[in-house]
């Protein structure tokens, strides 16, 4: 009983957010093909299918764009109103403004370099571990910080946490790679036990 009411009030607020328009900046341009939207921009371009109870309204005039499902009294159709509102917003916002996530790495003698477009990281194996950037995401490095950045939101935290996972940052001396707004919980050393 409590799930179904989570799921209602859960869905009621994800209509909400479904029903806010989304503004069309001058350098984006949006188009719906056959349940296909594709949104370009100066920092790429990306493609999104529908579902087939979501349906997407291009107001050239207004430059807005407006997220709507068949059935608004559906509690499963408010929940993915919402959600496509989201991921359209957020497939604006990246080909006009993109995203970007911040890697920190520390540890005597780690570090993080660029070799052509692959990242290599230095992070206490016995060998640098060589990480292949995808396509539509940049990289770069400066002194201990490396960032990932793309149009593609998904992407880009998908890249970083997999880059965060080559070396997690340990709770004893915080050697690893974090995110840079991350807070490592620390925890104290054993101490030595004497002997009587």
């Amino acid at each position: 009983m409590k799930f179904i009411r989570f799921l209602h009030f859960a869905s009621l607020d994800m209509s909400r957010i479904g029903k806010l328009p989304i503004k069309i900046v001058e350098s984006v341009s949006a188009e719906l093909n056959n349940g296909l939207l594709l949104v370009k921009g100066p920092k790429g371009e990306l493609t999104q299918k529908l579902h087939q109870a979501v349906k997407v309204e291009i107001d050239k005039d207004n430059k807005e764009l407006r997220v709507s499902v068949e059935n608004q009294n559906d509690h499963r159709e408010r929940a993915l109103w919402g959600l496509f509102r989201s991921i359209i917003n957020n497939m604006v916002k990246g080909v006009s403004a993109g995203f970007e996530k911040k890697l920190e790495i520390n540890g005597i003698g780690y570090k993080a370099n660029m070799k052509g477009k692959d990242l290599v990281l230095n992070a206490g194996f016995s060998h640098p571990v060589e990480f292949k950037i995808p396509a539509g995401i940049t990289c770069k490095t400066e002194n201990n910080i490396i960032t990932i950045a793309g149009c593609d939101k998904q992407l880009v935290g998908e890249v970083a946490a997999e880059i965060r996972m080559i070396r997690k940052p340990e709770p004893y001396q915080g050697k690893g790679i974090k995110y840079v707004d991350e807070v490592i919980r620390r925890k104290a050393g054993k101490a030595a036990v004497k002997s009587a």
